[in-house]
């Protein structure tokens, strides 16, 4: 005899609703929004690691793992991070000047046209996701702040992850393992690598980025700035390659 299953309900997203009224916890939702499966297109960039493996820079797993840990030091993980703090923080200040200011620094603090759009066509498919399923937060006054703003993909995570309540060292680790994790994916398919290979510069990288976590929470955007140059240069040349897998 089968046995009854229980109705779905889907849920009233129209305010914002709490952990107890959900039964879902922070880590929960912010697992969902960082997913490979969360629809901002992430898998179709590759921050110039395309070029950078047709030039030789980038050849096998260890110089795939020097590659990606460098840009989470010194490059866009590292500056990307500053604004996702930055605008998580920012996000519980209203009237939000601050925030709408880190919005537009963070939109001009690209090293490319590619990698520009990187980040404004993740950040746009962000929060456009993110209203379909929860539209609560997506109409929030620190959102709605951001309404003029060209948005990277870095401060619309941070101001939405503060409207949710998700602590801000927890999204930050999120982010940037979710973005080492997409270059990874990128370079195992590229140079190509076997995915055992890919999976040792994961769990090398899992104990660094913790470091590098902890070493942001203690900085701000005063310490903004990085020495990634052949990441950008790679973005430039990317931009005229001929044969071409990725947007950048």
């Amino acid at each position: 005899m089968p046995v009854a299953t229980p109705p779905i309900t889907i849920m009233n997203m129209d305010r914002i609703p709490t952990p107890i009224e959900t039964g879902v916890g922070t880590a929960t939702r912010l697992l969902t929004w960082l997913s490979p499966s969360f629809p901002v297109g992430g898998f179709s960039y590759s921050h110039g690691l395309e070029y950078a493996i047709e030039a030789g820079l980038v050849r096998d797993a260890a110089s795939l793992m020097n590659w990606v840990d460098g840009i989470l030091r010194f490059g866009a993980g590292r500056n990307d991070g500053l604004f996702l703090l930055a605008a998580h923080r920012a996000a519980s200040r209203p009237p939000y000047d601050d925030l709408v200011a880190i919005a537009h620094q963070a939109a001009a603090l690209r090293g490319t046209a590619e990698l520009a759009q990187e980040a404004t066509a993740q950040g746009t498919a962000f929060l456009r996701a993110v209203t379909s399923g929860w539209p609560a937060y997506a109409t929030s006054a620190p959102v709605m702040a951001l309404a003029d703003c060209q948005l990277t993909y870095p401060v619309i995570v941070g101001c939405l992850c503060a409207v949710a309540g998700i602590p801000e060292a927890m999204a930050l680790e999120a982010y940037l393992t979710a973005f080492a994790n997409n270059l990874i994916s990128a370079g195992i398919r590229l140079v190509p690598l076997g995915q055992s290979d890919g999976l040792r510069i994961v769990a090398t990288l899992e104990s660094r980025i913790i470091d590098y976590v902890q070493a942001l929470l203690t900085l701000s955007l005063n310490d903004l700035g990085g020495s990634a140059l052949a990441v950008d240069w790679s973005s430039m040349k990317h931009e005229t390659q001929y044969t071409r897998l990725f947007r950048s």
